[in-house]
């Protein structure tokens, strides 16, 4: 046999004894994974003496009333039930394709976000997929998805809290500290974040620290500010007329005010400092039988974000 036959060879039983191992873990016994699988005892021991000796290592400690996952075991096990995951997920990724998608979609979405980039997203959606129905709720609130029953959550964040949900990044862009021109004829630009602390500042309510803005210098130096808040509120597009109106200066992500910028009708502040980058994500339950009407939603708003953003 070739090296190039033996490594198909070996290849070919990569996966052999992977889901019964798995399933006597998960059942903490071998009668427990007999049980489940359909298979007796004795084949529940064969198949896993043949992929200790496979693997080169003990995957159990075994004794007459238990078993337990030796240190190697571990490792393999989180590796395996992952790949055991995807592989029931890319099964029903086949049999859902099939399954046009239908019923009531709950989506929440930032507001200036769903006015600057889901327009085209709903409307084609619509198009496509007549037998949904869609119930957007466009606000700022930080929603809970699983309490408040939504089937997904679009949310923009510099920092994605750790959660047992599933997120997905569609987009992603810069966050700028700007300025009408009228009101700085009358109060002066800063030059340096420090001087933040003397202006009119127009700050964002929903985040933890509202007041407190973070600058990174080129050279990798890092410093928070403490703004006052001429206009503490929660709403992006509130805090963008309140800008162009003249009352201070505010932090913004560029997806709400493209058009202004492109326009000229703002100033770029500090631009030697770098703001948080703004991440979007999609946010859904679990991977675990995704229903098709959120597969094909999240699947639209990836094809659908600027590609050069990402």
């Amino acid at each position: 046999m070739t090296h190039n036959n033996l490594a198909l060879s070996k290849d070919a039983k990569l996966f052999d004894g992977m889901v019964i191992f798995t399933q006597v873990v998960e059942c903490g016994s071998f009668s427990g994974a007999a049980i489940v699988t359909g298979h007796s005892n004795s084949y529940i021991s064969k198949t896993l003496n043949k992929l200790e000796a496979r693997v080169g290592v003990r995957l159990l400690n075994r004794t007459t009333r238990s078993i337990s996952l030796t240190p190697e075991g571990q490792v393999y096990f989180e590796q395996c039930q992952q790949l055991v995951l995807d592989a029931h997920d890319a099964v029903s990724l086949l049999t859902q394709s099939h399954i046009e998608p239908k019923g009531v979609l709950k989506v929440s979405c930032p507001t200036s976000f769903a006015e600057s980039h889901l327009q085209e997203v709903v409307s084609t959606f619509m198009h496509q997929y007549p037998e949904v129905n869609l119930v957007l709720d466009l606000n700022d609130r930080h929603v809970d998805l699983v309490q408040d029953g939504f089937d997904l959550v679009i949310r923009a964040t510099d920092k994605l809290a750790e959660s047992s949900l599933v997120c997905r990044k569609i987009y992603s862009c810069k966050s700028y500290t700007v300025a009408s021109h009228d009101y700085l004829k009358l109060f002066g630009v800063p030059q340096l974040p420090e001087q933040l602390k003397s202006h009119q500042c127009i700050c964002y309510s929903n985040l933890k620290q509202a007041n407190k803005w973070l600058y990174s210098h080129a050279n990798g130096t890092e410093c928070q500010v403490e703004v006052t808040a001429k206009l503490l509120c929660n709403s992006a597009s509130m805090e963008l007329a309140m800008v162009l109106a003249g009352h201070g200066i505010c932090r913004l992500p560029e997806f709400v005010m493209e058009k202004e910028l492109k326009g000229q009708r703002l100033a770029i502040l500090l631009s030697d400092y770098i703001a948080p980058t703004i991440d979007v994500y999609a946010i859904y339950p679990s991977r675990k039988h995704l229903s098709p009407k959120v597969r094909c939603f999240i699947d639209l708003l990836v094809d659908k974000m600027p590609k050069s953003s990402l």
